[in-house]
Protein backbone atom coordinates (compact mmCIF):
# COMPACT_ATOMS: atom_id res chain seq x y z
CA UNK A 1 0.00 0.00 0.00
CA UNK A 2 3.15 2.34 0.54
CA UNK A 3 4.58 1.55 -2.30
CA UNK A 4 1.44 2.49 -4.71
CA UNK A 5 1.54 6.01 -2.63
CA UNK A 6 5.24 6.92 -3.47
CA UNK A 7 4.58 5.73 -6.85
CA UNK A 8 1.98 7.98 -7.86
CA UNK A 9 4.25 10.70 -6.18
CA UNK A 10 6.75 9.89 -8.14
CA UNK A 11 4.84 9.96 -11.27
CA UNK A 12 3.53 13.10 -10.32
CA UNK A 13 6.46 14.90 -9.89
CA UNK A 14 8.29 13.43 -12.77
CA UNK A 15 5.48 14.69 -15.38
CA UNK A 16 5.06 17.98 -13.83
CA UNK A 17 9.32 17.74 -13.94
CA UNK A 18 8.96 17.26 -17.26
CA UNK A 19 6.85 19.90 -18.33
CA UNK A 20 8.85 22.59 -16.70
CA UNK A 21 12.19 21.28 -18.25
CA UNK A 22 10.39 21.74 -21.92
CA UNK A 23 9.45 25.06 -21.29
CA UNK A 24 12.88 26.33 -19.79
CA UNK A 25 13.98 24.94 -22.72
CA UNK A 26 11.95 26.77 -25.13
CA UNK A 27 12.56 30.14 -23.64
CA UNK A 28 16.17 29.37 -23.37
CA UNK A 29 15.88 29.07 -27.02
CA UNK A 30 13.73 32.00 -27.77
CA UNK A 31 16.21 34.23 -25.91
CA UNK A 32 19.39 32.54 -28.09
CA UNK A 33 18.18 33.34 -31.21
CA UNK A 34 17.47 37.01 -30.13
CA UNK A 35 13.55 37.23 -29.79
CA UNK A 36 13.49 38.32 -26.79
CA UNK A 37 16.01 40.59 -27.09
CA UNK A 38 15.04 43.89 -24.89
CA UNK A 39 17.24 46.36 -27.95
CA UNK A 40 14.41 45.27 -30.51
CA UNK A 41 12.35 47.05 -27.93
CA UNK A 42 14.13 50.18 -27.18
CA UNK A 43 11.88 53.43 -27.90
CA UNK A 44 13.51 56.06 -30.26
CA UNK A 45 13.53 59.36 -28.28
CA UNK A 46 15.30 62.67 -28.42
CA UNK A 47 13.91 65.02 -25.29
CA UNK A 48 15.65 68.54 -24.55
CA UNK A 49 14.60 71.11 -21.84
CA UNK A 50 11.70 73.72 -23.32
CA UNK A 51 12.30 76.25 -25.68
CA UNK A 52 14.48 74.02 -28.33
CA UNK A 53 12.68 71.32 -29.64
CA UNK A 54 14.37 68.26 -31.12
CA UNK A 55 11.91 67.15 -34.19
CA UNK A 56 14.27 64.18 -35.46
CA UNK A 57 17.50 62.07 -35.07
CA UNK A 58 19.33 59.41 -36.56
CA UNK A 59 22.44 57.36 -35.33
CA UNK A 60 24.24 55.65 -37.99
CA UNK A 61 27.83 53.35 -36.98
CA UNK A 62 29.39 54.31 -40.44
CA UNK A 63 30.33 50.49 -41.30
CA UNK A 64 33.47 48.47 -40.74
CA UNK A 65 36.44 50.78 -39.99
CA UNK A 66 34.09 54.10 -40.33
CA UNK A 67 33.17 56.49 -38.53
CA UNK A 68 29.64 57.10 -36.04
CA UNK A 69 27.91 59.45 -37.28
CA UNK A 70 24.74 61.48 -34.79
CA UNK A 71 22.04 63.88 -37.19
CA UNK A 72 19.75 65.87 -35.08
CA UNK A 73 16.91 68.14 -36.04
CA UNK A 74 16.49 70.65 -33.71
CA UNK A 75 13.66 73.84 -34.11
CA UNK A 76 14.42 76.89 -32.42
CA UNK A 77 11.34 77.88 -30.08
CA UNK A 78 13.03 80.40 -27.89
CA UNK A 79 11.05 83.57 -28.92
CA UNK A 80 14.79 84.83 -29.50
CA UNK A 81 17.87 84.21 -32.66
CA UNK A 82 20.29 82.22 -31.49
CA UNK A 83 24.01 82.29 -32.26
CA UNK A 84 27.31 80.36 -32.03
CA UNK A 85 24.80 77.00 -31.65
CA UNK A 86 26.79 74.21 -31.26
CA UNK A 87 25.24 70.06 -30.57
CA UNK A 88 27.29 67.74 -28.58
CA UNK A 89 25.97 64.35 -28.38
CA UNK A 90 27.48 61.96 -25.52
CA UNK A 91 31.76 61.60 -26.22
CA UNK A 92 31.56 62.88 -29.85
CA UNK A 93 32.78 65.53 -31.03
CA UNK A 94 30.70 69.12 -31.12
CA UNK A 95 28.96 70.05 -34.79
CA UNK A 96 30.23 73.11 -36.41
CA UNK A 97 28.55 76.58 -35.04
CA UNK A 98 25.66 77.60 -36.94
CA UNK A 99 23.23 80.65 -36.37
CA UNK A 100 19.56 79.61 -35.72
CA UNK A 101 16.39 82.04 -36.03
CA UNK A 102 13.35 81.98 -34.37
CA UNK A 103 10.83 79.37 -35.17
CA UNK A 104 14.39 78.33 -37.84
CA UNK A 105 15.13 74.46 -37.69
CA UNK A 106 18.24 72.88 -38.43
CA UNK A 107 19.40 70.66 -42.08
CA UNK A 108 20.81 67.81 -41.86
CA UNK A 109 24.48 69.11 -42.62
CA UNK A 110 24.20 72.03 -39.69
CA UNK A 111 23.29 69.31 -37.33
CA UNK A 112 25.58 66.04 -37.49
CA UNK A 113 28.17 65.21 -35.07
CA UNK A 114 30.91 63.23 -36.27
CA UNK A 115 32.91 60.66 -33.96
CA UNK A 116 35.73 59.53 -33.31
CA UNK A 117 35.28 55.89 -34.27
CA UNK A 118 32.60 53.95 -34.87
CA UNK A 119 29.50 53.72 -32.05
CA UNK A 120 29.95 50.23 -30.51
CA UNK A 121 26.82 48.18 -29.72
CA UNK A 122 23.37 48.25 -31.65
CA UNK A 123 21.49 50.91 -29.41
CA UNK A 124 22.64 54.42 -28.31
CA UNK A 125 22.02 55.95 -25.25
CA UNK A 126 23.70 59.55 -24.28
CA UNK A 127 23.63 62.69 -23.16
CA UNK A 128 22.70 65.56 -25.76
CA UNK A 129 23.82 69.36 -24.93
CA UNK A 130 23.35 72.48 -26.90
CA UNK A 131 25.18 75.32 -26.41
CA UNK A 132 24.46 78.72 -27.68
CA UNK A 133 24.16 82.38 -27.30
CA UNK A 134 20.86 84.52 -27.43
CA UNK A 135 21.92 87.54 -30.16
CA UNK A 136 20.03 90.04 -28.51
CA UNK A 137 21.36 89.49 -25.10
CA UNK A 138 24.76 88.16 -25.86
CA UNK A 139 24.42 85.61 -22.66
CA UNK A 140 25.60 82.17 -23.50
CA UNK A 141 23.65 79.32 -22.53
CA UNK A 142 23.29 75.17 -22.57
CA UNK A 143 20.55 73.56 -23.10
CA UNK A 144 21.06 69.52 -21.90
CA UNK A 145 19.29 66.64 -22.91
CA UNK A 146 19.12 62.57 -24.08
CA UNK A 147 19.40 60.85 -27.02
CA UNK A 148 17.94 57.56 -27.17
CA UNK A 149 17.78 55.39 -30.54
CA UNK A 150 19.12 51.90 -32.07
CA UNK A 151 21.77 52.38 -34.59
CA UNK A 152 21.02 52.31 -38.38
Amino acid sequence: MVNRKSQAALEFLMTYGWAILVVLVAVGALAYFGVLSPDKFLPAKCSLQSGIACLDHRVDNGGAGGVGRVQVIIQNSLGYDMSSVTIKAGGCGESASFNLANGEKTTTTQGTITCAAALPGSKYNQQLNISYTITETGLSHNNIGQITSRME
